[in-house]
C-alpha cells in the first residue's frame, strides 16, 4: 500500500541485516534519503538499489526491531548531504555529521551532497609545495605533497592509530597559508576514539581540526558515510575559504568491510576475498577527491591510514588502494619491536609526487639528493644485516661493518624520534650526521658542491 501524494510506503518485504527491502517503489531515485517509521524512534535510510520489483534501502541505524507489516517508510526526494561551515572547525560530529559534542548544529553556509562533484581534469592542477607533519620518515624521504594522496599501510597491532594522532597535531604548511585537518575515525573502538579527542584537545591543535568519529559500535552502513562527510567538509573549507585541508581517514580497512557486509547482504556476487567486483572504484570515488583546482588557492590532501588483513601487501585492500594512490607509506613490525617510533620501513615507502615538492624554492636544495644518499645506504645495510644473520657479524669486512652500524643509527635516530615534533631542517641536518662516517667520495648521490656546503654547516 501506498500514498501517492505524500510518497509513504507501506510495502515493506523484508529486513536483511542493514537493508530493508520494498515493494512498488519505482518512483524512489537512486541515493534518495527515507524515513523509516514503525518503531520506538524514527530511523533513517538511503536507496542503494531501485529495480522493477524491489528496491533495497541501507539503514544508517540498527535494524533490529522492525516489524516489515508494521512499518512505514517515507520517500523524501533529497540527497545524503552534509551542511558545512567554517564553523565547524573545532567541532566533533558523529559518522553521518550530526554534531557529538553536546553544541547544537553550525550555521550551515551550504548544503552539499556527500558523494561530491567530479573534479575537472583540464583544471586539476598538479599537487605540488610541501606540506610539514613533523615526521623524519614523512618529511625527509617520503615528502607529502599538498594534493597528494598518500596512504599508510599498518599491520594489526602496531601504532598506526598514535601515528594518526601525532600527525594530526603537528602538520602545517610553510608561510603561514591558512591551514586546517579534518580527521575522520571509522569504526573506532571507543577507547581509541576517546584518546583521539584528549590529544587534539591536550596539544591544542583541535581548534584547526574537524573530527568524525564512528564507533566500532555503531552501524557499519554508518561507515560507507564517514570518509565521504569528511571529505564534503574539506572540499568547502578548501575551495569555498581557500584553506589547505588535510584529510586523515582511519581505517580505511573497516570501511572496506562495511562494503562488503552491504554488498553481501545485496546478494552481489562476490570478488577477491568475498569484497564486491567495485571495490576499486568505490575506493577511488574518496582518494580521487584529493587535489587542487587551477585558479583557486586550496588544496585537498589525504592521509589514508588501512590495517592490511594478515600482514599482507598483496590483500585487495592494500592492493588497489597502492593503484589508486601516488605511493605508500609501510609500517614495520620489526621496527616496533626493537622499539622504533613511528616504525616506518622506508625502503618499501614511497611517494611518487617527492620530486614536485621538494628542492630549491620549496624545501632544501639538498633534499632530494640527501634523501637518495640515505635511502641507498641504508639498503646496502639492510643487506649486509641479512648476511650477518648467516655468517655472523664477527665474519663481516669493515666496509659491511660500517653499513651495518649506518642502519642501526639511521633507524634510531633518523626514523625514531617518540611522539616529538621534528622540523625538516632538523631533519635534514640528522641525515648529515649520519653521512660523515663516509668519505665524501663515497656520497655519488649528492653533488661535490653540496657535500662541501651542508656538511660542515650541519657540523658533520
Amino acid at each position: 500500500m501506498s500514498d501517492l501524494a505524500t510518497r509513504r510506503l507501506r510495502t515493506v518485504a523484508a529486513v536483511r541485516g542493514p537493508l530493508l527491502l520494498l515493494r512498488g517503489a519505482r518512483r524512489a531515485r537512486l541515493g534518495e534519503i527515507v524515513r523509516i517509521r514503525g518503531g520506538a524512534e524514527e530511523l533513517r535510510g538511503q536507496v542503494i538499489e531501485v529495480g522493477e520489483d524491489l528496491a533495497a534501502v541501507q539503514v544508517l541505524e540498527e535494524t533490529r526491531g522492525i516489524a516489515p507489516d508494521r512499518t512505514e517508510v517515507v520517500l523524501t526526494g533529497e540527497v545524503a548531504a552534509l551542511g558545512v561551515s567554517r564553523d565547524m572547525l573545532g567541532r566533533t560530529f558523529d559518522g553521518t555529521g550530526r554534531p557529538a559534542d553536546g553544541l547544537p548544529p553550525p550555521v550551515p553556509e551550504a548544503l552539499l551532497p556527500l558523494h561530491g562533484a567530479a573534479m575537472n581534469v583540464v583544471r586539476r592542477e598538479k599537487p605540488s609545495e610541501f606540506i610539514e607533519t613533523g615526521i623524519s620518515a614523512i618529511d625527509g624521504l617520503n615528502t607529502l605533497v599538498r594534493g597528494q594522496k598518500l596512504p599508510i599501510f599498518s599491520c594489526a597491532g602496531l601504532p598506526a592509530a598514535r601515528l594518526a594522532a601525532q600527525v594530526v597535531r603537528q602538520a602545517r604548511v610553510r608561510g603561514g597559508e591558512p591551514f586546517a585537518v579534518v580527521f575522520a575515525a571509522v569504526g573506532a573502538p571507543y577507547r581509541e576514539a576517546q584518546e583521539y579527542l584528549e590529544s587534539f584537545a591536550a596539544s591544542g591543535t583541535l581548534d584547526r581540526t574537524v573530527v568524525f568519529v564512528n564507533r566500532a559500535d555503531d552501524p557499519p552502513i554508518e561507515r560507507l558515510m564517514t570518509p565521504r562527510c569528511a571529505l564534503t567538509c574539506a572540499e568547502h573549507l578548501a575551495y569555498r575559504h581557500g584553506m589547505h585541508v588535510l584529510v586523515v581517514l582511519t581505517d580505511m580497512t573497516a570501511y572496506c568491510e562495511a562494503l562488503r557486509e552491504v554488498a553481501l547482504a545485496r546478494d552481489e556476487l562476490p570478488g577477491r576475498r568475498g569484497y564486491p567486483g567495485y571495490l576499486y572504484t568505490d575506493l577511488a570515488s574518496l582518494f580521487e577527491r584529493a587535489g587542487r583546482i587551477a585558479g583557486r588557492p586550496g588544496s585537498v590532501t589525504q592521509l589514508p591510514v588501512l590495517t592490511m588483513p594478515d600482514d599482507d601487501l598483496t590483500h585487495p585492500i592494500p592492493d588497489l588502494t597502492g593503484y589508486i594512490t601516488e605511493g605508500q607509506i609501510v609500517l614495520s613490525r620489526e621496527l616496533d619491536r626493537r622499539g622504533v617510533f613511528p616504525p616506518i620501513d622506508v625502503l618499501p615507502s614511497l611517494s611518487r609526487l617527492m620530486g614536485l615538492g621538494t628542492g630549491e624554492g620549496r624545501t632544501r636544495e639538498d633534499h632530494r639528493p640527501l634523501a637518495d644518499q640515505l635511502y641507498a645506504f641504508h639498503a646496502r645495510g639492510v643487506d649486509v644485516r641479512r648476511m650477518a644473520a648467516i655468517v655472523g657479524v664477527a665474519n663481516l669486512g669493515d666496509e659491511e661493518r660500517r653499513f651495518l652500524e649506518f642502519s642501526d643509527r639511521f633507524e634510531q635516530e633518523l626514523v625514531h624520534q617518540g611522539g616529538a615534533f621534528r622540523s625538516l631542517d632538523d631533519t635534514l641536518a640528522a641525515g648529515w650526521r649520519l653521512l660523515a662516517a663516509f668519505p665524501p667520495t663515497a656520497l655519488t648521490r649528492v653533488k661535490a658542491s653540496l657535500v662541501e656546503r651542508y656538511r660542515a654547516r650541519e657540523g658533520a
